[in-house]
């Protein structure tokens, strides 16, 4: 009991006074912990700081993830696509030269030209696009031009004629077309 007595009358400052005894370097121990609250307060602060970039860094992985999944989605077809516009192209063709044959290849031509549509129709569902391309300025982006033919009633750099179709994939260039240009001569 006689140690509480003791206790009771000193001040809670006085009895930390009295405890700690003064530093090494004669500061106060105080001081010391005070540096010791100021070097923890910074530690924190980086700590914070490296959380919240770490937080930052992995949305932008999982944005780009995401990116990347979507693209990969989008245009994992494109080697399907690439080899159903061998069987276009041909449709194309058989198309020219039925509409050649005259008056009996009609009915010929008319289914070819619904085969040909619907199968057009269903590419496009999948983000498939055909270039236009001819009375079009040459874009070498678009289009690759296999021959140049002169022309003075057409402004250079036109395209003339349109051997096959170009082609993009959701915006993408799937195929240029292959073109022939004007020059002027």
């Amino acid at each position: 009991m006689e140690d509480n007595d003791k206790h009771d009358s000193v001040g809670p400052d006085q009895a930390l006074a009295q405890e700690t005894p003064p530093s090494p370097q004669g500061q106060p121990d105080s001081e010391n912990l005070k540096q010791e609250l100021d070097h923890l307060k910074k530690e924190y602060d980086g700590l914070y700081d490296r959380l919240l970039r770490n937080q930052a860094e992995f949305e932008n992985y999982r944005k780009r993830i995401d990116r990347e999944k979507s693209d990969y989605i989008q245009f994992a077809s494109s080697e399907l696509m690439k080899e159903l516009l061998n069987a276009l192209d041909s449709f194309d063709l058989a198309l020219r030269n039925a509409s050649r044959e005259g008056a009996g290849g009609e009915k010929t031509l008319r289914g070819l030209e619904l085969i040909y549509k619907q199968l057009q129709d269903t590419l496009a569902r999948f983000g498939l696009k055909p270039i236009e391309a001819k009375g079009k300025k040459f874009d070498p982006n678009y289009h690759q031009a296999v021959s140049t033919q002169s022309a003075n009633d057409v402004e250079e750099n036109t395209v003339i004629e349109e051997m096959r179709k170009g082609y993009t994939l959701n915006g993408r260039l799937l195929r240029p077309a292959m073109v022939t240009v004007s020059v002027k001569g």
